[in-house]
């Protein structure tokens, strides 16, 4: 930039895009300084190399900007576990199974593990059929990534969330809510008009 440019000759730049053609390097420097801005080797490898006039200054700090913007665009996905046991039990299933909807509901994959004990190896199938289970009551709001598979005494499926479902079950659910409140409305109005009969 500026004073640190070696090459003799460039190809300039302006500050608007347009090419000027090949300057001595002093003269684009010249031009540059006229303008109150910076001369910037932006091509090193060209023959001759390529400058811009530009404010640099104002350059990097849009280019933080950019970089900050994109950081939080980049969401990282986490990666939850939930285990299950074989002969797990219907609250239990629930209970879990809730964590899991919660899990997929902020965004995260999750990995779901079956835990094997002693004879309960004999019986990978029942490992299998909650994972099924769970896959099938999941269907609306997940996907899955990686199908069931045995690890030594655990066996795995992945789940990841599909963009979106949570948003279509709360629009449902408040579309169900409004339905109740004004069937509750209608009610007490029904009533209250039945008691003014009374007393008429």
């Amino acid at each position: 930039m500026n004073l640190e440019i070696e090459a003799p000759t460039c190809r300039l730049i302006d500050s608007n895009g347009e090419q000027k053609g090949v300057y001595k390097i002093d003269d684009a420097q010249r031009i540059a300084d006229s303008q109150g801005l910076d001369l910037v080797e932006i091509s090193h490898n060209s023959d001759p190399v390529v400058c811009k006039i530009m404010d640099f200054g104002k350059y990097k700090y849009e280019q933080a900007i950019k970089q900050k913007a994109a950081r939080k665009n980049q969401q990282k996905i986490e990666i939850k576990e939930m285990k299950f046991r074989p002969k797990i039990d219907v609250g239990d299933y629930e209970t879990k199974k809730g964590h899991v909807m919660r899990f997929l509901k902020k965004g995260a994959r999750v990995k779901i593990t079956i835990m094997f004990r002693g004879r309960e190896m004999a019986h990978p199938e029942q490992g299998l059929n909650v994972l099924e289970r769970l896959a099938d009551d999941l269907e609306p709001y997940a996907t899955i990534e990686q199908q069931p598979l045995m690890e030594g005494r655990n066996m795995h499926m992945l789940v990841a969330p599909i963009k979106g479902a949570f948003k279509e079950q709360e629009k449902e659910e408040a579309k169900k809510g409004k339905g109740v409140s004004e069937a509750s409305a209608k009610d007490e109005q029904k009533g209250n008009q039945s008691k003014e009969d009374k007393n008429a």
